[in-house]
């Protein structure tokens, strides 16, 4: 908020004349750098390190000699993972009062026993897989947790779309193809909204979280919109590594693929691209607590 209003006092009196609460923006603020001071304090007893900032990870080149310390949200995790590949992270809460922390298993007070346990190759992982988009260029991007595939802009995405052994060409806002680690997040908020539309007539439906089998994706198309020429067979679905998503756009500009909720980093998909969707051969090393 400092960055956009060039001082907190601005940033105070323009969130606060909204009716927002800038004391909650602070103190989140210091609860982050006072756990990043803590992080860096024990970790100058240790070993060497170098802060690199979000905006420079996708750039930044990882050696297999590097321990990967991460401390932010969850989502921070995601987007470091699909560049550090298969060097393990050690994934840090840096405020368990706000953040779930599903893929942050240590705090800044036990953190130093997983870096210690990597710099002694003894430390345990969970293995997660990426989904993968691969464009018939030759041009492919990774994801931790979802990819998102339709229009940069708010207009329907418009694709020919390809499950099993039917075809179908959709016009619809796009869509999610998520991995195990994120059936929490984007895929999550779908299955909200269908159960929330199902339930508001007469539905009266339990709420059920996707499952997920070993090596599989699943796919889910938001709001697909029915017409002479579009179909709403294919809605959601499973991929596996046998049995890729394909995908063909029908857009002549502002068509995407993006990881992770990263718009910035994305592959374009327009007419003449085609996509296909699945499980990369890359894994992701989560290092967890013994």
């Amino acid at each position: 908020m400092t960055e956009r209003f060039n001082t907190k006092a601005q940033a105070r009196f323009y969130i606060e004349k909204l009716g927002g609460n800038f004391d909650d923006y602070e103190n989140e603020h210091e609860t982050f750098h006072n756990s990043l001071n803590a992080l860096q304090t024990r970790l100058t007893k240790t070993i060497k390190y170098k802060i690199l900032d979000r905006a420079f990870v996708p750039s930044f080149i990882f050696s297999e000699k590097n321990v990967i310390i991460v401390i932010g949200q969850d989502g921070l995790v995601a987007n470091t993972a699909k560049y550090a590949r298969s060097i393990p992270i050690v994934a840090v809460n840096p405020d368990t009062a706000r953040y779930d922390g599903v893929l942050l298993p240590f705090n800044t007070l036990d953190f130093i026993q997983g870096v210690e346990a990597v710099i002694a190759n003894q430390y345990q992982a969970e293995t997660r897989r990426f989904a993968e988009a691969k464009l018939n260029d030759g041009q492919r991007l990774l994801a931790f947790n979802d990819l998102f595939i339709g229009a940069s802009s708010h207009v329907s995405a418009k694709y020919k779309i390809t499950h099993g052994a039917i075809t179908e060409e959709h016009s619809s806002s796009g869509l999610i193809v998520s991995t195990p680690a994120g059936a929490t997040g984007w895929l999550s908020s779908i299955m909200n909204m269908a159960y929330g539309i199902t339930n508001a007539f007469g539905g009266n439906q339990q709420l059920k979280r996707p499952v997920f089998k070993e090596n599989e994706l699943i796919f889910a198309v938001r709001e697909p919109f029915k017409s002479i020429r579009t179909q709403t067979g294919i809605t959601l679905g499973s991929i596996k590594q046998k049995s890729p998503l394909k995908l063909e756009s029908l857009m002549p500009t502002n068509g995407v693929i993006f990881s992770d909720g990263i718009e910035t980093d994305f592959l374009s998909f327009n007419s003449g691209a085609t996509a296909t969707i699945g499980i990369a051969p890359e894994t992701a090393r989560l290092v967890v607590k013994k």
